[in-house]
């Protein structure tokens, strides 16, 4: 039951619910992207998941569905930079923060995919939530598809690593890659220690 979180908030009294996830937190390369979505009260979205259970395909769909019913959907990113300064925690805590921010309705309540935001709005950290709230899975959908479609335009970009097809995660191409062509200005550094080094060796 998808929206079992939903349903006990509803009966509290509230009614403005934010889901919030994010994308992107393995990747050896570019922005960390975070969601933040509110859904009609009662709504419930046939195939909405958590959004690794889903093929691309299905999260395209879902995305438009997603986008056509929420009430608000807020986006937040946080570059390679920044995720090497304050870590990928903090870069991911900040990435939902600054989703939450862009939301043009104020919520009432957060559910959160197994995080805490920097929010005095009250708040709930659900282990596993993008599978079992709406609002989570929801936000995770668009998270993932938000950041998949920046992957393609940084291949346009950086057309060397094949980063379409791997979305930057540390696949075995894209590990050759980088140690062929050392890394670009959108890889994090601090993912990148030991594969830098053996880089190092071979040349």
């Amino acid at each position: 039951m998808m929206l079992r979180y939903e349903q006990e908030l509803w009966e509290q009294g509230y009614t403005r619910i934010a889901g919030i996830d994010e994308a992107g937190r393995g990747c050896l390369l570019g922005d960390v992207v975070a969601a933040a979505v509110i859904l009609p009260q009662h709504l419930e979205l046939q195939g909405v998941d958590d959004s690794k259970k889903l093929s691309a395909k299905k999260r395209d769909e879902l995305y438009d569905v997603i986008m056509e019913q929420a009430v608000a959907v807020g986006i937040g990113r946080v570059d390679a930079q920044t995720i090497d300064r304050i870590n990928i925690k903090q870069a991911a805590r900040l990435a939902m923060r600054k989703a939450l921010e862009a939301l043009l309705v104020e919520p009432e309540y957060l559910l959160i995919d197994a995080e805490k935001v920097d929010s005095p709005i009250r708040q709930l950290s659900v282990i596993h939530g993008d599978a079992l709230s709406q609002s989570i899975a929801a936000a995770s959908i668009v998270a993932k598809v938000t950041r998949d479609r920046l992957c393609l335009e940084w291949d346009l970009q950086y057309p060397e690593y094949g980063i379409a097809k791997h979305k930057g995660y540390a696949t075995k191409a894209h590990r050759e890659s980088i140690l062929i062509h050392g890394p670009c200005p959108l890889h994090r550094r601090s993912f990148l220690t030991n594969l830098l080094a053996q880089q190092q060796l071979l040349f």
